[in-house]
């Protein structure tokens, strides 16, 4: 499914820190999350069903994600 950007309303998620790596969320789409790169907001969407968002969040509060798994 295409998402438009311009469309969305984009918040700073709340586990950016300020080292310049920072996700923004859209908000306003049901049944999916989109997540883009703040510092290219022109780029590309990641976009998550909810429960791939649910255990991504589990596991980054659990310090447990990997970017190599």
């Amino acid at each position: 499914m295409q998402y438009d950007p311009t469309r969305l309303t984009w918040r700073k998620s709340s586990y950016s820190s300020g080292n310049g790596q920072c996700l923004e969320v859209g908000d306003g789409v049901q049944d999916a999350t989109p997540v883009r790169d703040s510092k290219n907001t022109q780029g590309p969407l990641l976009v998550f069903r909810p429960g791939s968002w649910s255990a991504f969040l589990t596991a980054v509060k659990a310090d447990t994600f990997s970017a190599d798994a």
